[in-house]
Formats: structure tokens, C-alpha cells, sequence
């Protein structure tokens, strides 16, 4: 049997003529094309997940400001808030706030696990990992949703892109969102089919987001971001498990985000020339930042 497959229809198509889950046949698929053993992707995976599990704790216990002073703390007012009945409900409060914390570590040079990029580092880690808590989700099972989002982000990288300076901020917050929407389900026992309509539902969500980061910094808009992508995540997961699909197929939605990010002008994909970057706050920032690094050096 063939496991490298390259699509999303080639994907379930394998699974249930295989009668496997996501994960399986992408541990199928690495045994396979590479010359990693199960064992030994299922440890490095383990890494990952302490990793990712350290940099939620880190962002949300310790305050950390980035070199650039622009974020830092913010993360930890979120989840604190998160106690005194948000409108957006103390999960997804917690949620939105743990994707922020891991981002905010990340601006300031702390270790975090690129899912897919290191600017959308905080949405996968931040939507199992909190929710784990409340749904009592083991490790293992941890380590299979991490492959099934694995999956999905490979198909993106494959078939669309995950860069922002390729595709925009859909490429690296809307694919974030895919693949934890996508874990989310199979976590849940839904179909493979319903975990790439939830990809897909996030996708369409935010298509043509672009990138502007101020400064040229992965910190302002990125690391609200990744809370809004953390959000993004669990809705696309829940209409996903109550039945609703997608009109588009998953397959079609990466090559209409992929378009779509090739038609974004480029000022808007991560050279911090347009949208927010472009604002005269923005600009004024950039300039400080430009004075301060300046005088260090």
C-alpha cells in the first residue's frame, strides 16, 4: 500500500479503504518515504508536545517582554480575565490566551515549536493542550492529533503554502487554524472527511488575511492573531462535528486560498510596507525601534 498520498481526497481515500484515522496513515506515511521508525516519530513528536506545553506554561506564568518592547504580559491578562465570565466563554478565553502566550514567548526568543511557522506558533499548541485539560485528553492521544494536524499542514505546504511573504496571514494563522480544527475533530472520534471540512471551514473563515506586521516584527498583529486562530479553530471544529460540511471541497479551498495569496499585492505579504505596518503609528514605531537598535549597535 501506497501511503504517500498528496491531496485531500487521496488522504481519505486511504483511510477508510484502511479503515484508519488521520494520524495512522500519516505515521504510515513517514515510516514509509523516510527512514524515521513508528517509534522514533511518535518520540519526536513527544518532544514536540513538551515543548509546546512548556511554552503555554511559560507565556502564562512568567511575564516576558520582547527585545522590541512591544508585547509582552498580554497573554496574561487574557487568561486571568478568562475567570470573570468573558463573552466569549472561559474556554475559549483560556484558549485564545494560551496561542497568545506561546507567540509572546516567541517574540521574545524563548523556544517554541514552529505549527506550521513560528509567527502562527501558538494556535495548535494553545487548542489541544488547554483543552486537553477539561476533556481529559492523555498524551498519546495528544501525540496522534499532533500527526493529524501534521497531515494537514503538509497538504498545504504541498498544494498552497504556508508562508506569509507567499500567501499573506492566511498562510500561516488560517493554515494554524486548519490543522488544530482538524486534530480537534479526530479527537472527538469524527470521520477524516469531517476533520478536512473543518480544515476547510477554517480556511474559508479568514481567506485573504493578509500580512503586516509592524515593524517587520512577528509580535503586532501576529500574536492577537493567533488568539482570533485559536477561536477560528474551535468553531470550525464544532460545525465540522455537528454535521455541517463544506460547500467547497478541502482540496479546492487550498487552491483558492493559494490564488488568492498570489493575487495579495505584496506591501501585504510580510514586508511590512502596507496595512498596519503602513499607519503612521506603525511607521512611528518602526522608526523607534530603528533609533533604538541604532544606538545598541
Amino acid at each position: 500500500m501506497n501511503y504517500d498520498f498528496s491531496n485531500g481526497a487521496e488522504l481519505v481515500k486511504l483511510c477508510e479503504e484502511e479503515g484508519v484515522k488521520i494520524s495512522e496513515a500519516m505515521l504510515r506515511r513517514e515510516e514509509q518515504i523516510s527512514d524515521t521508525t513508528r517509534q522514533q516519530a511518535i518520540l519526536e513528536m513527544r518532544k514536540d508536545l513538551k515543548v509546546m506545553r512548556a511554552s503555554i506554561k511559560k507565556g502564562l506564568t512568567e511575564k516576558h517582554q520582547s527585545v522590541s518592547r512591544l508585547s509582552g504580559g498580554e497573554a496574561m491578562l487574557l487568561y486571568r480575565y478568562g475567570d470573570f465570565d468573558p463573552f466569549s466563554g472561559k474556554e475559549t478565553c483560556h484558549t485564545a490566551a494560551a496561542a497568545m502566550a506561546v507567540v509572546e514567548v516567541n517574540a521574545a526568543m524563548g523556544r517554541i515549536v514552529a505549527a506550521p511557522t513560528a509567527g502562527a506558533s501558538g494556535i495548535l499548541p494553545a487548542v489541544l493542550i488547554e483543552n486537553a485539560d477539561q476533556r481529559g485528553w492523555t498524551d498519546d492521544q495528544l501525540v496522534e492529533a499532533l500527526f493529524c494536524a501534521g497531515a494537514v499542514g503538509m497538504l498545504f505546504a504541498k498544494n498552497a503554502t504556508i508562508s506569509g511573504a507567499e500567501g499573506g496571514c492566511q498562510a500561516e494563522t488560517g493554515v494554524a487554524a486548519a490543522m488544530a480544527a482538524a486534530a480537534l475533530v479526530e479527537l472527538s472520534n469524527g470521520t477524516p472527511m469531517q476533520c478536512l471540512d473543518a480544515a476547510a471551514i477554517a480556511i474559508k473563515n479568514i481567506e485573504g488575511l493578509v500580512c503586516d506586521p509592524v515593524a517587520g516584527l512577528v509580535e503586532c498583529p501576529c500574536i492577537k492573531r493567533n488568539a482570533m486562530g485559536a477561536a477560528n479553530a474551535l468553531i470550525s471544529a464544532d460545525m465540522a462535528l455537528c454535521g455541517i460540511t463544506s460547500l467547497i471541497p478541502f482540496d479546492e479551498v487550498l487552491t483558492s486560498m493559494y490564488s488568492v495569496g498570489r493575487d495579495i499585492r505584496p506591501e501585504f505579504r510580510e514586508t511590512a510596507k502596507g496595512g498596519l505596518a503602513a499607519t503612521p503609528t506603525g511607521r512611528q514605531i518602526a522608526a523607534s525601534i530603528k533609533r533604538m537598535n541604532s544606538r545598541e549597535n
